[in-house]
């Protein structure tokens, strides 16, 4: 069984990675997208929303899903389909075109999300100890590769579809080779380990439970967008950076990013998910203050840095905390929190250009500043479960998968 559990944890992480490459080579081209569709401006925003708010709906659906359908196998046939929409938005022509391919997208990738958090959860819950930060820096990994490519494309005017082909061409096959080895949750054996907590909804997830998460999920994604599109005008317009020098904070974020969940795991080994999840709070709260306050686009990188590093450890933990808040209903409880990643991201940016616009950018980034703060109160629904994680942070050994016929 161990040997099982390495090769779904390793099929896994390709998945996240895949994943980060996808979605990197989308949101990164959309200059290019709208330029070759001619989408207008005041158009553009309206096809930017439906592919979270269609994720969303993807996600829901999943939940219900899982229930008839095992999450390996949603994410075994997710998985292409956001490849092939991928492909789909590089090679149509007219916006009719464009509006299948995103929304194929969109609904995929809720699905994919979703169904890729629940198989990480579930390994980590078979594995006994952190793991979650790994496969989201694999994904972290992916996206900087993505951006890179699109980088490439862009530089050497390819046409869209001759910078997505070679990409889907390489990723699909290996995709559909790797679902072979997807691990699934042994749900039975959840449900015996959960024992007598019915006061966490037995087979059900209680929203009031929940929520706690929820609004961290929200927050962290509300902080991540900000970063994703405001971070160039920012340096740029407010703190009089030259436009090559914007375009470094973003990738500054995104390596910090990838550090600080590689390293993430053996801090929630050593320390605790609580303490790790404060801190990259409290650390995330301080890189907007910076920005916020920065003279000039120096500091304000640093700011950028410090956000990388912070907020990178909330949402791995908030899958993961789900999972063992609801141990006999992780993957309903995953589908769930899943929707609050696409709330954030659709309240982020607006948020903060509205609020640049009618107050200062400056002053708009202490908001998100204050509501990652909120999420350190929060930080008290990370907690392992005592009975279940006998020294407070892990448990002592690997469980879970096949315990009773394997003896793990």
């Amino acid at each position: 069984m161990t040997d099982v559990l390495r090769r779904g944890r390793a099929s896994l992480a390709f998945s996240f990675f895949a994943q980060g490459v996808a979605f990197a080579l989308l949101v990164t081209r959309i200059p290019a997208i709208q330029g070759r569709y001619g989408v207008s401006d005041a158009l553009l925003p309206v096809f930017l929303a439906a592919v979270p708010i269609l994720a969303g709906i993807g996600s829901t659906t999943t939940e219900q899903l899982v229930k008839r359908v095992r999450p390996s196998r949603l994410l075994r046939w997710s998985q292409p389909v956001v490849l092939l929409s991928l492909l789909g938005v590089g090679a149509g022509g007219r916006v009719v075109e464009l509006g299948v391919a995103l929304a194929a997208f969109g609904l995929a990738v809720g699905m994919l999300d979703a169904s890729m958090n629940m198989l990480g959860v579930s390994l980590q819950r078979a594995y006994g100890r952190s793991i979650m930060l790994g496969f989201h820096a694999v994904y972290s990994l992916g996206g900087i590769v993505g951006a890179s490519l699109a980088w490439a494309g862009a530089h050497w005017h390819l046409a869209l579809w001759v910078s997505y082909l070679p990409v889907v061409a390489v990723l699909l096959p290996a995709v559909l080779v790797g679902s072979r080895w997807y691990v699934d949750a042994d749900s039975a054996a959840a449900s015996d380990e959960a024992g007598g907590e019915a006061g966490e909804g037995g087979g059900t997830v209680v929203f009031r439970l929940l929520l706690p998460l929820c609004l961290v999920m929200t927050f962290a994604y509300i902080g991540d967008s900000t970063v994703s599109n405001w971070s160039a005008k920012y340096l740029q317009d407010t703190l009089g950076s030259s436009e090559q020098l914007a375009t470094v904070p973003y990738n500054v974020y995104m390596v910090t990013t990838l550090l600080g969940r590689a390293i993430g795991d053996t801090g929630v080994r050593r320390f605790g998910a609580v303490a790790v999840v404060r801190l990259g709070a409290l650390v995330a709260a301080l890189g907007f203050a910076v920005v916020a306050g920065a003279p000039g686009p120096w500091v304000g990188m640093l700011g950028f840095t410090l956000l990388g590093l912070g907020l990178c450890v909330l949402v791995p933990q908030t899958f993961a905390a789900a999972g063992r808040l609801f141990p006999g209903a992780s993957d309903k409880a995953v589908a769930r929190l899943n929707i609050f990643n696409y709330v954030g991201f659709l309240v982020g940016s607006p948020l903060v250009g509205a609020l640049g616009d009618a107050w200062s950018y400056r002053g708009a980034m202490l908001v998100p500043m204050v509501l990652v703060l909120v999420t350190s109160v929060c930080a008290g629904s990370f907690a392992p479960r005592p009975d279940r994680y006998g020294d407070g942070h892990e448990r002592p050994r690997t469980a879970d998968v096949g315990r009773g016929s394997n003896g793990l």
